[in-house]
């Protein structure tokens, strides 16, 4: 599909898919520094949590489906669709309350809800598409090189985030007569995706399938949505409020259940299904996405519960809890572009994915053995750590399940990849705040009433202290708590490992063209 097009061609497609990509990814850390103030301005306390979760739901149950459609239809288009509806999303939401109360849509908070929604349903397909239309531009043993250009292109998006979102709303006010900061936050992303959609308009070929398309599975569609949405949802949760075993987590949960069932069964007999359940019939793609669900449910635990250590145990400021994230971030950014680059030159990704596995587990031993006199500087050192561990699993897993799939199922198989990452953070950020709030119990029986608020924004609610100094038993119970996540998350990377080490190492195919390795069962 690519065989006539230049380097000059390819890289300028290949630019354009990661500044497409850079917006959904910018977007997921840029809104939460702006949450307080927006809960503020729309009057929208109850309801705060649902601006990322609704975000997520669609983000989340539009990936496979649009995997499929990339196996059907020109790429070209479909990451047109994906950008456009990403942008109009933003600008409703940048809009939100600005009209009043609206009919059918509600107040200002519900209607940044309710677009929120929107931006999901197109910020599914930016990351879908990066990695399938890189699939398309570059063979495999070139592609690992431009694969980890996508890691550092995440792992920047996570440090200027933050930035870019307390700039923009605490300064921007201003900036356009008339408009509030913390719409800037929304209404940034529309020159950056036009730009996107001007070189893929002008520079990406159509990338079209190579067969002919069958009719969509409508139904497919259907009960897939309709089991991914009460799954995210009844996980997200707060479960200080909807216990596990609450009526609303219980029927979420069995609705999701059954839809899901439902979904695999069809599946099973439809001639066009969403995903080809064949798939797992390859030994790669089967443990690659098992080891990529637990690294990923491990990623975002150290993610979540870090600023909570910093906060409640070292006492820093929230802003200072936020900025200790970045050697997070720079680990990543450097241990995606390494690997990516030597696997490009010398092959063997197995290697590297398994160093990295080895060096994380090292750096979350030193996380789960901090004492509370742990400096914040050796905190800090020790997230580098972690980041370049985590590095190479952003790109060589997608590597090698690209690699050894068909060609013709590039766009469901890839699109699975980032589909089980993103569950199995889901998944565990919420046992793993579950774990935190019993420990606490456990720890501080006499204080379950202190006053808390949630410093997770993008996933399940979690207790933290609320201001000033906290007392040495509060410090010691926090320590202990995140301590027994970290453990957690040890045994899920050590989870992670065992996957991979059953992941064949199939030699790099050097042409798109070139039937892939067997590696089924």
């Amino acid at each position: 599909m690519t065989e006539n097009l230049t380097q000059r061609q390819k890289m300028l497609t290949f630019g354009g898919i990661l500044l497409a990509m850079f917006l959904g990814s910018l977007d997921q850390t840029i809104v939460s520094t702006a949450l307080p103030r927006i809960v503020a301005d729309l009057h929208g306390l109850d309801r705060f949590t649902w601006v990322a979760t609704a975000y997520l739901v669609a983000s989340t149950a539009l990936v496979p489906i649009y995997g499929k459609l990339a196996d059907m239809y020109s790429r070209r288009k479909i990451e047109v669709v994906a950008v456009s509806i990403f942008l109009l999303g933003s600008m409703l939401c940048g809009l939100a309350g600005e009209f009043g109360t609206l009919p059918l849509l509600g107040d200002g908070m519900t209607q940044l809800i309710v677009f929120r929604a929107v931006q999901g349903l197109g910020g599914a397909g930016l990351f879908a598409m990066a990695f399938i239309i890189i699939a398309d531009l570059f063979p495999p043993a070139e592609r690992g090189k431009y694969q980890g250009y996508v890691g550092a292109v995440f792992g920047t998006s996570s440090v200027l985030g933050p930035f870019l979102g307390g700039f923009l709303t605490d300064r921007g006010t201003g900036l356009i007569p008339g408009v509030a900061g913390w719409r800037l936050v929304f209404y940034v992303n529309l020159p950056l995706g036009l730009l996107a959609l001007w070189f893929i308009l002008n520079q990406m070929p159509a990338l079209k399938p190579r067969t002919t398309p069958k009719p969509l599975d409508v139904l497919s569609i259907v009960l897939l949505m309709a089991g991914l949405a009460p799954l995210v949802v009844g996980l997200q949760l707060n479960k200080a409020v909807y216990g596990w075993t609450s009526p609303v987590t219980l029927g979420l949960l069995a609705t999701a259940a059954v839809a899901l069932a439902l979904f695999v069964r069809r599946s099973l007999r439809s001639d066009n299904p969403i995903l080809d359940f064949g798939l797992f019939r390859n030994t790669v793609f089967r443990w690659a996405n098992a080891a990529v669900f637990l690294l990923g449910g491990a990623f975002l635990g150290i993610i979540i519960f870090e600023p909570l250590f910093m906060v409640n145990v070292l006492g820093t400021t929230a802003t200072r809890a936020g900025v200790s994230l970045i050697p997070l971030s720079m680990g990543v950014v450097l241990g995606s572009l390494l690997a990516g680059q030597m696997v490009s030159r010398f092959g063997h990704y197995k290697r590297w994915m398994l160093s990295g596995i080895v060096v994380l587990l090292c750096g979350l031993s030193l996380l789960a053995t901090m004492p509370v006199t742990v400096g914040y500087w050796q905190v800090l050192s020790y997230l580098l750590l972690c980041g370049l561990g985590l590095g190479p699993t952003m790109p060589l897993y997608t590597l090698a399940i690209q690699n050894a799939i068909e060609p013709r199922l590039m766009g469901q198989a890839t699109s699975a990849s980032q589909f089980f990452r993103q569950i199995g953070g889901a998944i565990t950020a919420s046992v793993l705040g579950t774990v935190l709030t019993l420990t606490l119990a456990q720890s501080q029986p006499a204080t379950p009433g202190a006053p808390v608020q949630s410093v997770v924004s993008e996933g399940p609610a979690v207790p933290a202290r609320s201001s000033g100094p906290a007392s040495p038993e509060l410090r010691l119970a926090f320590s202990k708590a995140i301590s027994r996540i970290y453990f957690f998350n040890m045994f899920l990377v050590a989870g992670g490992l065992l996957m991979t080490l059953f992941v064949p190492e199939l030699p790099l195919r050097k042409s798109n063209q070139a039937a892939p390795p067997v590696a089924a069962e």
